[in-house]
C-alpha cells in the first residue's frame, strides 16, 4: 500500500513522483518562506526503499511520512423515510436540533461565510440548495464526476447552510453566500488520507473559515480484510495500529500548518464526526475513543445527542456515538435534505458535527458584526466556551459530552 506524505516546499505545487523502490509514501514537508508569508502544504507520492525511509526521516522540511488508510463515511444509524421515525418530535417549522441548540433565537444566520464540506457530494438541484444568495463551488477528487448517489453529504449540506423546504427550516446557516464541495468519497473508488488532504488543502484556498468532515479512518476494514487473507490476527492488529499511528500524525502536522495559516487571517475551522462505533445499548462500558481525523490536534470533534426520555427537554449522548469528543450536539433523528428531493431523519454523529459547522458561522458572523478579525483560535474557543451542560441529563459521563452542547450566538 502506498504512504502518504504532506509536503509544503518554498514554491507551493502538488506533485505526485514514482520511484523505484519496496514502498510507496507520502510525506509531508514545510519551509519558512519570508515573513509575512506562511509555508503552503503539498502531498508527495513516491516508492521508497528503507535506505530512503531513513532519509526522510531524517529531512527536516519533512512533517509526516504515513502510508494511506482508507477513509469511509460515518454511516447513519438509523434511516426512516416513511414519517418522524424515532427520537425528538420537530417543533414547528424547524429541525428540533436548530431549537436544541438556541439558533431559532439567534439574528445570525453565517451572512459573509465561506464553507465547506469534504463528503460525498451534493444533490445540487435541492430544493434546500436553490436560490441566487447560494453559489455552490464543488470539485470531484473522486474520479465519479459531481452528485451525490450516496445521500449522506447532502443531508449533511442541509443541516450546515440548507435554505427551507416545505415551510420547514432546516440549516443552521441558512445565511451561507457561498459554500465549497469537496467529493472525497464515491461509491467505486477508495478514497484515503492522501485525498483528505488534497482536499483540505483545496477548501483553504477558496476561502473556506469553516471545513465540515463526516468521515473517519476505516481501521476495522484492515484488519478484517488482512485476517481474510490470511494473516495472522495479532500481525494484523499491528500493522493497521502503525498505519493508524503514522496517518494520526500525518494529520497533526496538517493542523500544525493549517494553524500557522490562521496567524496570518488565513487558515479555516475543521469540524468532524467522532463515530458511531460505541455501543452503549448493548453494554455500558462499550464504548469506542473518538476515531480519526476527528482525533487530531486542532480538529473540534462532535458527539451525538438525542432526547434522554421524561423530561424530554433534558438531552443525553447518544448510545452509537464516540467516547471523547470536544463537544456534542442534536445527532438522533436529525430533519434534512434527502438527495433526490424531500426530507429524511437520519441519525449519526455525522448528523451532529454539521450542526456545529454551522454555528462555527454563526459564530464567524458574531465576530465580523462585531468587528473582530474571523479567527480560527477565537471561533474554536467560542463553541467550545460557550457550549452548554444545563440541557444535559444529570447522569450524563463527561468524557461522552465533552464541553457540552454548543449553543449559538445570541447577541
Amino acid at each position: 500500500m502506498p504512504d502518504t506524505r504532506t509536503s509544503t516546499p518554498t514554491k507551493k505545487a502538488a506533485a505526485t513522483r514514482t520511484r523505484s523502490g519496496t514502498e510507496s509514501t507520502e510525506s509531508a514537508r514545510h519551509s519558512e518562506p519570508p515573513a509575512p508569508e506562511v509555508p503552503d502544504f503539498q502531498v508527495d507520492r513516491e516508492e521508497l526503499s528503507d535506505n530512503d525511509y531513513r532519509d526522510l526521516h531524517r529531512d527536516p522540511e519533512v512533517r509526516a511520512i504515513a502510508t494511506p488508510i482508507p477513509m469511509r463515511v460515518v454511516r447513519p444509524v438509523v434511516l426512516d423515510t416513511d414519517g418522524q421515525g424515532p427520537g425528538p418530535a420537530d417543533p414547528d417549522g424547524a429541525s428540533w436540533g436548530l431549537e436544541a441548540t438556541g439558533t431559532l433565537a439567534s439574528p445570525y444566520t453565517g451572512r459573509g461565510v465561506c464553507v465547506a464540506l469534504l463528503d460525498t457530494g451534493i444533490d445540487a438541484g435541492h430544493e434546500a440548495f436553490q436560490g441566487p444568495a447560494l453559489e455552490l463551488v464543488q470539485r470531484d477528487f473522486t474520479g465519479e464526476d459531481h452528485g451525490d448517489l450516496d445521500g449522506h453529504s447532502t443531508h449533511v449540506a442541509g443541516t450546515v447552510f440548507g435554505r427551507s423546504v416545505g415551510g420547514r427550516r432546516i440549516g443552521v446557516a441558512p445565511g451561507v453566500p457561498r459554500a465549497l464541495i469537496g467529493k472525497v468519497l464515491g461509491q467505486a473508488t477508495v478514497t484515503t488520507t492522501e485525498t483528505l488532504v488534497r482536499a483540505i488543502e483545496w477548501a483553504i484556498d477558496g476561502g473556506a473559515r469553516v471545513i465540515s468532515l463526516s468521515l473517519g479512518f476505516d481501521f476495522p476494514a484492515l484488519v478484517c480484510r488482512w485476517t481474510e487473507d490470511g494473516m495472522p490476527a495479532d500481525l494484523a492488529a499491528s500493522r493497521a495500529l502503525e498505519l493508524y499511528r503514522d496517518n494520526l500524525r500525518l494529520v497533526d502536522g496538517l493542523m500544525e500548518l493549517i494553524e500557522a495559516e490562521t496567524r496570518i487571517g488565513k487558515g479555516a475551522l475543521l469540524v468532524a464526526a467522532a463515530g458511531n462505533e460505541s455501543k452503549c445499548d448493548l453494554r455500558p462500558d462499550y464504548r469506542i475513543a473518538v476515531a480519526p481525523p476527528a482525533a487530531g490536534d486542532g480538529i473540534l470533534s462532535v458527539g451525538a445527542l438525542g432526547t434522554a426520555g421524561p423530561p424530554h427537554d433534558r438531552l443525553s449522548i447518544a448510545p452509537f456515538s464516540n467516547s471523547r469528543p470536544l463537544v456534542c450536539a442534536p445527532g438522533v433523528a436529525v430533519t434534512s435534505a434527502r438527495a433526490g428531493g424531500g426530507l429524511v431523519r437520519l441519525s449519526g454523529t455525522s448528523m451532529a458535527s454539521p450542526h456545529v459547522a454551522g454555528l462555527a458561522a454563526l459564530w464567524a458572523e458574531y465576530q465580523r458584526h462585531n468587528r473582530f478579525p474571523v479567527r480560527v483560535g477565537t471561533l474554536f474557543s467560542k463553541l467550545e466556551g460557550q457550549a452548554d451542560r444545563g440541557r444535559l441529563a444529570p447522569y450524563a459521563d463527561p468524557k461522552d459530552i465533552g464541553a457540552g452542547l454548543v449553543t449559538a450566538p445570541l447577541d
